[in-house]
C-alpha cells in the first residue's frame, strides 16, 4: 500500500550533462526531479561538498522525510541531536519533523545523494539560496518562504559544537 498518490506514468531521466547546477565549490548542487516531475513522489538532488564544507544548516520538514544517501566521501549529518558521521554508501533517513543538517566532515569531501519524500517544489529554494550565496537577496528572506518549501530552520547546540570542533 502506498502513502503518496503520484500521478506521474512515465519514467523521469535526467541526464548529468542536463541537469542544472547550483552553486560553486565549496557547495555545488545538481537538481535532478523535482515534484512536479515525479507527480509529487518525491524530489532529489546531489549535493557535493568539498574540504568540510557546509551542507544545509538545521531545519525541519514539517511533511516530508529526507534521504541522505552517501555517494562518495564523508559528512557530518545531525539527526535530531545526534550528529552522525557517515562515509561511502552509508545511508541516512530523517523523519518528517525531525531537526537535521549535514555537512562534509571536516576536512573531507562529500557527495551526497538527497531525497524529500513526498516531494516538495525545492528547485527554487535552491535557486534562492545562491541568490543569498551571491549577495543578490538578504539571508533573512528565506524565512518568508519556510512553509512554501516546507523547510523550518531550527537551532542545535549538538550541531553547532560538532561544527565548531573542526576548527
Amino acid at each position: 500500500m502506498s502513502l503518496i498518490a503520484s500521478t506521474f506514468d512515465s519514467s523521469v531521466i535526467v541526464r548529468s550533462a542536463d541537469a542544472e547546477v547550483v552553486g560553486r565549490a565549496p557547495t555545488t548542487i545538481r537538481l535532478l526531479a523535482d515534484s512536479s516531475a515525479t507527480g509529487g513522489a518525491l524530489s532529489t538532488q546531489r549535493v557535493s561538498l568539498t574540504d568540510g564544507a557546509d551542507g544545509a544548516r538545521p531545519h525541519h520538514h514539517a511533511n516530508s522525510a529526507e534521504l541522505f544517501y552517501l555517494l562518495d566521501g564523508t559528512a557530518q549529518l545531525l539527526s535530531g541531536e545526534q550528529v552522525v558521521t557517515a562515509e561511502r554508501g552509508d545511508l541516512v533517513v530523517v523523519p518528517p519533523g525531525l531537526p537535521h543538517a549535514f555537512a562534509a566532515a571536516p576536512g573531507e569531501d562529500a557527495d551526497i545523494l538527497i531525497v524529500i519524500t513526498p516531494g516538495v517544489e525545492r528547485f527554487e529554494y535552491f535557486r534562492h539560496l545562491e541568490r543569498i550565496a551571491y549577495g543578490k537577496v538578504p539571508p533573512e528572506s528565506l524565512l518568508e518562504v519556510q512553509e512554501l518549501y516546507d523547510t523550518y530552520f531550527a537551532t542545535s547546540a549538538s550541531w553547532e559544537n560538532a561544527r565548531a570542533a573542526r576548527s
